[in-house]
């Protein structure tokens, strides 16, 4: 497989890309055919193994990629489907035992018919992930899991989740955790959505009774799986704190058309703001746009991290000016009775939705003091926390 960009690697994304908008025009194919003739060809993971979506080659043409199919009309696969394209494929193909396996699920994730989840957080293990309660216990070719996760986002709309489960509580926390993909229409799975400020209910309470998982759809080893869960966080950070290649684009694009919209609104300090906002918008788009030309065919690294720690408290700040230029009108939303909760969901609403909604960009993901301990240490050298139950076996921690 190739670890760096080349001119013969280039051509070739560049020759898929065009003949899939060739043969397959977005304005006159259904986004399902576009985004499936994008796989067969190659371009869904350009640094995935060819059969899986990829050509082999670096994952930094993934961008040449998307530059030709969006600039046609082509749908960003993320907005798609976010977790299964941004987490669950890269975790699937790095770890699934079974190559035939792997192809049946990551077709459907490319395509956006088949939605995932992700099943890590639980009431009494947030930020310590490691810390989680819900148990698998093996029984012959399955495993019978029983727990609670929360703050599931698209649980209601997902055909398959990723679920990290103890599996030895005798071992230390991050030891005897075992990694599965869980089938969310079996029985024993229950979603009960939770209702948000915003009046949508994106995040859900997924409860587990009894519900089985054929050993098959283990990725990883028996107690691997934190260095399973590793690779999905540090892609959930990329994804999340990538943003766009489009100069301009994105949370700083709101903002900047609101300031058009109220002249009449506009102060000095208001002006200051919004200049240090775009430039700040830039030099996040211009670092993430370096980040991944620069990238090779391996699991992101630190970068991941810090776009999203940056685009997160960025997006905070953005929809604070909004409310701010917005004034009394700020406090208008029409009504937090509970909204839509179907297939679309609405990430497109009005300022103040946004602004709602922004709340949860510094927790969700990784809170943004989680991300601070994991550069400090990891990428710094900074001295780590100390912790009380280092090597302690799971059982004997103490838990509220």
């Amino acid at each position: 497989m190739s670890t760096g960009t080349n001119a013969t690697d280039a051509a070739r994304v560049e020759e898929a890309a065009r003949r899939v908008v060739e043969q397959h025009p977005p304005g006159s194919v259904s986004q399902q055919e576009f985004l499936g003739a994008c796989f067969e060809a190659g371009l869904s993971w350009v640094h995935f193994p060819a059969g899986l979506g990829g050509l082999g080659v670096s994952r930094g043409l993934q961008a040449t990629a998307d530059e030709i199919l969006q600039a046609a009309g082509g749908p960003v696969p993320f907005y798609v489907n976010p977790i299964g394209y941004g987490m669950a494929a890269p975790t699937v193909r790095e770890h699934a035992r079974d190559p035939g396996l792997a192809r049946e699920w990551l077709r459907p994730i490319a395509t956006g018919e088949h939605i995932w989840c992700q099943l890590f957080s639980e009431p009494g293990a947030g930020s310590d992930l490691a810390g989680l309660a819900t148990s698998a216990v093996r029984d012959g070719d399955e495993w019978l899991v029983n727990g609670q996760k929360v703050w599931t986002s698209l649980a209601h709309r997902s055909r398959w989740a990723l679920l990290l489960a103890r599996t030895d509580p005798d071992q230390p926390k991050h030891k005897g955790l075992t990694y599965f993909v869980l089938d969310m229409q079996a029985p024993g799975v229950e979603t009960r959505p939770l209702r948000q400020m915003t009046g949508q209910a994106e995040f859900n309470e997924v409860y587990l009774n009894d519900a089985r998982i054929p050993d098959a759809h283990r990725l990883g080893d028996v107690g691997a799986g934190w260095r399973v869960a590793m690779t999905t966080l540090m892609n959930e950070r990329s994804a999340i704190g990538g943003g766009s290649s489009v100069r301009g684009s994105g949370t700083i694009a709101d903002a900047v058309a609101l300031w058009a919209r109220y002249p009449d609104r506009r102060t000095p300090v208001l002006r200051d703001r919004l200049a240090a906002l775009w430039t700040t918008a830039e030099a996040h788009r211009l670092t993430g746009e370096r980040a991944r030309r620069s990238a090779t065919a391996g699991s992101p690294g630190p970068e991941g991290s810090i776009a999203k720690l940056v685009s997160a408290e960025l997006n905070q700040r953005v929809y604070e000016f909004c409310m701010d230029l917005l004034g009394p009108e700020g406090t208008l939303y029409g009504s937090y009775a509970l909204r839509d909760n179907g297939r679309e969901a609405d990430f497109r609403g009005p300022v103040q939705q946004r602004f709602l909604r922004s709340r949860a960009n510094t927790i969700e993901g990784g809170t943004s003091e989680v991300l601070r301990n994991i550069l400090g240490e990891r990428v710094l050298g900074l001295p780590g926390d100390l912790r009380a139950d280092a090597n302690r076996p799971w059982r004997e921690v103490p838990r509220g």
